[in-house]
């Protein structure tokens, strides 16, 4: 089989014109190019060059593997350069997921451009799952970056998972609630409200962490007739189904009919967090740089009072 070297030494002497020109290039005794070149002709079977007294000339098969030599050359350089940008993760494709309440906009939707902007080479395709969901296939390695909200309560072996930033938590209700014109709202006033979300046993995230908020209070979310921990909540609110306590980033994505009130209890604020394996390649190396370096002027993550683990739904 003929080598790279020998490719590159013939497709030198055939733009040179000569052997010394292709030897003095390539730094290589004149000698030595001679019998690599007689190799491949002998392996092909066939001369590649007429050598004149003056300079050599392609043969008719010269001619004719020219063009597939440089192809091959060039094919080989452009597969060495895309191996090397994949292991440096500088290519390829990232997968990402998000939990329902950690919407693609404001600070999450920032920094990704900010990511695609400095990786030109690198695509992402975005998935959205519970937090749960991110965690096993985190685990199984179907997934390379997760996105949720904390608490976690049951963390898996060999994930990571880095609190990213605090935003508050916000009071939605329909627009004809009896809360609806208020200019804050206290926690103690939702005693007898329904609440469309409300936390599963083994689950934590913002159900989990809303619970809570309300326990410190004296009572214990009532469940509305029709819940749900996905995005469909701002379509129930607006229902008039229930109320909800979510991040200050889901009005960005909230219906019109769904009106949201600040709380007066300063603890009413949810993380984002961003779970990967403990040992990230070097594509989820370079993600990780952006999210984990906010840019100037973002709020930093606040440790939730809560155990750092989360939930299914996020």
């Amino acid at each position: 089989m003929l080598s790279t070297r020998q490719l590159r030494y013939f497709v030198e002497i055939a733009e040179c014109g000569s052997f010394s020109a292709a030897a003095e290039r390539l730094f290589v005794a004149q000698s030595a190019l001679s019998r690599q070149i007689k190799d491949m002709e002998t392996r092909l079977q066939t001369p590649l060059f007429e050598r004149t007294a003056r300079q050599p000339r392609l043969t008719a098969a010269g001619e004719a593997f020219l063009p597939r030599a440089k192809n091959l050359l060039n094919e080989l350089s452009k597969a060495s350069a895309m191996a090397t940008e994949v292991g440096n993760g500088q290519l390829g494709t990232l997968r990402l997921s998000h939990s329902s309440t950690v919407s693609i906009s404001g600070r999450v939707l920032s920094d990704l451009g900010a990511y695609l902007q400095q990786q030109p080479g690198v695509s992402l395709d975005i998935g959205k799952l519970s937090s749960e969901a991110q965690l096993e296939e985190l685990v199984e390695g179907r997934l390379d970056v997760g996105l949720l909200r904390l608490p976690v309560l049951r963390q898996r072996e060999g994930i990571q998972i880095v609190p990213l930033f605090t935003e508050r938590l916000l009071l939605a209700v329909p627009m004809n609630h009896r809360l609806a014109e208020a200019e804050r709202v206290d926690l103690a006033q939702l005693k007898d409200e329904a609440f469309i979300s409300i936390p599963h046993p083994q689950r934590g995230g913002l159900s989990y962490l809303c619970a809570d908020l309300c326990m410190r209070q004296g009572f214990f979310p009532q469940a509305a007739r029709v819940m749900s921990r996905k995005t469909t909540q701002l379509q129930l609110i607006q229902a008039g189904f229930g109320i909800a306590l979510l991040p200050e980033s889901m009005q960005d994505i909230a219906p019109s009919g769904v009106r949201f009130l600040p709380l007066t209890d300063p603890d009413c604020q949810s993380t984002v967090a961003l779970a990967y394996p403990q040992n990230p390649t070097p594509l989820i190396q370079h993600f990780l740089q952006t999210f984990t370096n906010p840019p100037c002027g973002s709020e930093p993550a606040r440790e939730s009072g809560l155990s750092a683990t989360e939930d299914v739904e996020g």
